[in-house]
Parts: C-alpha cells; structure tokens; sequence
C-alpha cells in the first residue's frame, strides 16, 4: 500500500500521508515524500500544494518508532528531502499549505513547519516530545523560534509539553483554525487564491526570505536590486512583470503564465 496518496486539481496538488494507524513516517515513506514534492516543485504548471494527514486523528506523530526497533536508523537515507521530504529540499519556490487535521508532535510538528502556512482541526494538538526521550528536536529548534516568540518555543522544546489549535493559533504558529470538516474545503479554498496569484513573484519571496535569514539588510536589499538572485532576475525578466503593469493600466485582472 502506498503510504503517500496523490490529488490533482489544475494548479493544485494535495499530498496526503496515510499510513495507519498514526501517519507515523520511515525511511521508505520519507523518500517517497521526497519523490512527491521533488516532482512538484519541478512541474511547470503545479503552483500549490496542500499536505495532510489520512483520518481524524493523526497529522503526523513524526518518526515511526516501530520502524526503527526492526533497523531502521535514525541517520538513515531520508530522501531529497529530507525527513518528510519537504524539510531539507532545496528551492522548493512555491507555496505549501499545512492542514493538520489532528495530533502533530515531533517530526509531525517539524513537517508542519516546513509548510509556509498551516492551518489547524479545532481538534489538532501539538508537542515536541523529544525532551522526554532524551532526543533533541533538531529541525524545530531552527524553525519554531523564527515562527513564534523566543520564549515560548524554548519552553515547548525544554518541556515538551503539550498545547491545542487554540494556543498555537495565539503565538501564530498557525494561521486560522477551521472546523474539522471544513479543513480540507478552507485549505482548498486558499490553496486556489494563491494558484490564481503570480508564480514568479512567489518564487521571489520565498528565495528572498531564505537568502535573507543568513544576511545583513542592506545586503539582500544590493542583491535583489542588482538582479543577483535568480528568481528575483527571472522575474524582471519575463512577460508576466510585463502583464502586470498592462493589466493595471487596463483595470483588468492579470493573467499569469509563470514565465
């Protein structure tokens, strides 16, 4: 059974985990994952994706345990991606919807952060357990500081604690909380104003953002000016910066063509 199901609607990709009874992810289904977003970060015409979990319960609980009590290493291949298959992957320029439709800890809770949003199940619960374990959250000790106050995320990585959608919508670890049944409808629904909007000008943000993480301002400020990013050059470079302005000095919508 294939650990990884694939949806297709135009522009839009939904990548869903589903591997009972938790969404638990190993080796094999990491690479895999990393297969799946590799392929649609290089497809021309796919602009968004979404990632879920199978059922009600589980978004991901991170690293299958079981797996790694039959041999499975924890420095093992993990794919392109990395773990997941999202973290680690290299300029991956478009946007990626979390929709955590239920327990997201560890690993589960890192995939999430890989996303550029997420958005959470009122009945979605998160934690960093590893503390517990005598393990270190590698990649959320990176990222959950970037995303919410320092403070707090050093008390969830120290404690391990557990929080709800609620809490994480306060620190704005997510964007929007949504009834259970209405995840899926609501992380379309944005899935599609995004797949509507401008790809080059996403693919700049999102190279910007990452540039600038390691940067001075006035540095990243230089290299956007001087066209020395290549998403940022591309982008000047094209018909549909061109089809902005047209579009506005027609009033009428733009129509991009990513290129």
């Amino acid at each position: 059974m294939n650990p990884i199901k694939t949806y297709r609607d135009g522009a839009i990709l939904q990548v869903t985990l589903d591997r009972p009874k938790a969404n638990a992810i190993d080796l094999a289904t990491s690479r895999v994952m990393g297969e799946v977003f590799r392929d649609f970060r290089d497809d021309p015409d796919l602009r968004v994706a979404i990632l879920t979990g199978g059922g009600e319960k589980f978004f991901c609980p991170g690293w299958d345990l079981k797996a790694a009590a039959e041999g499975d290493a924890v420095d093992g291949d993990y794919g392109v991606g990395g773990f997941g298959g999202l973290q680690e992957l290299r300029d991956m320029n478009k946007p990626v919807i979390a929709a955590v439709n239920g327990i997201a800890c560890g690993g589960g809770l890192e995939l999430a952060l890989s996303a550029d949003m997420i958005l959470a199940a009122d009945h979605a619960t998160f934690a960093l357990p590893e503390i517990r374990s005598g393990t270190v959250a590698d990649a959320a000790s990176v990222k959950l500081p970037k995303r919410i106050p320092y403070h707090i995320a050093m008390e969830l990585l120290l404690t391990g604690r557990w929080f709800d959608a609620e809490e994480a919508h306060r620190w704005g670890l997510v964007n929007e909380i949504v009834p259970a049944d209405q995840l899926m409808d609501r992380a379309w629904e944005l899935a599609r104003l995004l797949a509507s909007g401008p790809p080059l000008v996403y693919a700049s943000i999102k190279e910007i953002v990452r540039e600038a993480e390691d940067s001075k301002f006035q540095d990243i400020m230089n290299r956007i000016t001087k066209r020395q990013l290549r998403t940022v050059d591309v982008l000047y470079g094209s018909d549909d910066n061109l089809e902005g302005a047209r579009a506005f000095a027609e009033k009428r919508d733009p129509v991009w063509k990513g290129r």
